[in-house]
């Protein structure tokens, strides 16, 4: 077994520490489990793994919590069993999308600010045991985080039975890097006494006692984090037009030069949103967001970002060993918060946050679409998106003009499935331009819409549409020709071909 006895600091603690098999064999079928982890980041490991071992010799089923999605080891490896009765609140793993998909799983799709005191109160139904990774224990008993603070805090605090893993592939160095923060619930509740990017205002630890934890599980499995895929054109543009629309901020008077705090979605568009920002003139930025990912160290190393907060940090497998290098250094300009703190719509709306969503459609009257296809099929959740977009005092969504080789347009007449209503969304960008909504009445909002996003491919069918629908409808406020609208996503089901 992996000696982990250097990082317990509580003597007494040490006599708790077992197998990841040994706590696999002690959870029972249908216990609910709420794990840390936000992304790819500070989920636990070895006991999932373990456990999804037992289910292949016993199957049974688990609910599974936690902060957002988690590496294959956990979400993976349990979905592949079909392990998991319960899920929320996000997730990002094929065979989970599946089992969702084809009623296996009872997924619970949550905005991420509210999954936190959503647990606490009961609604949800009562904790059995919280299963946390940390990279060590103090003598109080209080757990030191890893990559990410997501619910972790949370759960801990409601739960009467703790599993720490303590992983030791995580450096001693993150101590200090996460600010603990758990409000009050209501009738209760304080302000959150955050007016900057980087105030502090909690523990650098999980506050925790020794009586609640039962077993301690050494590991040494890393953070399964993502390649991100190279920069391609049409990101590129999503990054210049996003700059040229802050720059027309900025020129207003409605900005400050170094622009208010950045959020950024997670992925591969929003990584290169933010990668703009590495080659544009401002300086001085920093960031309240959820992920922070490879971008952030390249403004930090250019000398642009004085400061990031989020709950996890994610950045592909280079980007991290790139961290782990020279850890001194990036922690000082980065802080990780419990999620409902990373999202709070009070701290957001108060910082006055720009949000850079991603969106699988928008319609033209400017509802986004960020969680179903066709209207049925869950992808991944809503997330943090609807946290940031209704308080932010910028609320863009980004997504290319097209979608499966140009078979499918993002930009259709009524989006299959709302998340975002149009009552939330400023700025529309593509790679074909920008559709500045604000001020805008739904008629000029939809020709916006149409003219300067959608794919010249589609633009005249959707003008069209437009057209016929204003007439029909003796120019009704939101001219809809609901029939048509709604046939418009029949063609794009996915039977061979997508435009059948």
């Amino acid at each position: 077994m992996i000696d982990i006895s250097d990082r317990i600091r509580n003597e007494d603690l040490k006599s708790k520490i077992v197998s990841a098999e040994e706590v696999a064999n002690w959870i029972k079928p249908g216990m609910t489990i709420a794990c840390s982890g936000f992304t790819a980041s500070a989920y636990p490991k070895a006991v999932p793994l373990a456990l999804a071992e037992r289910m292949k010799k016993d199957p049974f089923q688990v609910n599974i919590w936690t902060g957002a999605s988690t590496g294959p080891e956990l979400d993976d490896a349990l979905a592949a069993v079909h392990g998991i009765k319960g899920r929320l609140p996000y997730q990002t793993d094929k065979n989970l999308r599946d089992d969702i998909n084809n009623g296996t799983v009872d997924y619970l799709d949550l905005h991420l600010s509210e999954s936190a005191q959503l647990s606490r109160v009961g609604y949800l139904g009562k904790i059995d045991v919280a299963l946390v990774e940390a990279c060590a224990i103090t003598e109080e008993g209080n757990l030191i985080p890893t990559t990410s603070l997501g619910n972790a805090a949370s759960y801990v605090q409601s739960a009467d039975i703790v599993i720490v893993e303590i992983n030791t592939t995580q450096p001693l160095e993150l101590e200090g890097m996460h600010d603990v923060y758990i409000p009050l619930d209501p009738p209760n509740r304080l302000p959150i006494p955050i007016v900057k990017a980087n105030d502090r205002v909690g523990t650098t630890y999980i506050p925790c006692t020794p009586d609640k934890i039962k077993f301690i599980v050494p590991c040494d499995i890393k953070d399964h984090t993502r390649d991100l895929t190279p920069i391609d054109d049409n990101s590129k543009k999503m990054a210049a037009y996003t700059l040229e629309l802050l720059h027309a901020e900025i020129k207003a008077g409605r900005m400050p030069k170094n622009l208010l705090p950045l959020q950024s979605g997670v992925g591969n568009v929003a990584n290169a949103v933010l990668e703009g920002f590495v080659e544009g003139d401002m300086t001085d930025l920093t960031v309240y967001t959820e992920v922070i990912q490879d971008a952030m160290l390249d403004l930090i190393d250019a000398g642009k970002l004085n400061f990031a907060s989020g709950t996890a940090f994610s950045p592909s497998p280079a980007g991290m060993d790139r961290f782990y290098k020279d850890v001194d250094k990036y922690k000082k300009y980065l802080l990780l918060r419990p999620q409902e703190i990373s999202n709070s719509p009070e701290v957001v709306h108060r910082l006055g946050v720009i949000a850079m969503n991603t969106a699988i459609e928008v319609d033209i009257y400017g509802n986004v679409n960020s969680t179903h296809i066709t209207g049925t099929k869950m992808m991944n959740g809503i997330g943090g998106s609807g946290d940031f977009a209704r308080n932010a005092f910028l609320t863009i969504f980004y997504t290319p003009s097209v979608a499966k080789g140009g078979k499918i347009s993002s930009v259709v007449p009524f989006c299959s499935h709302i998340d975002h209503t149009e009552h939330d969304v400023d700025v529309i960008i593509t790679e074909q331009g920008i559709a500045d909504l604000r001020g805008l009445a739904p008629r000029p909002r939809a020709l916006e819409i149409i003219n300067k996003c959608a794919h010249p491919d589609y633009r005249d069918e959707l003008l069209d549409y437009y057209n016929r629908a204003l007439v029909e409808t003796k120019k009704a406020h939101t001219p809809h020709l609901m029939d048509e609208a709604l046939k418009f996503h029949t063609r794009f089901i996915s039977t061979g071909d997508m435009r059948k």
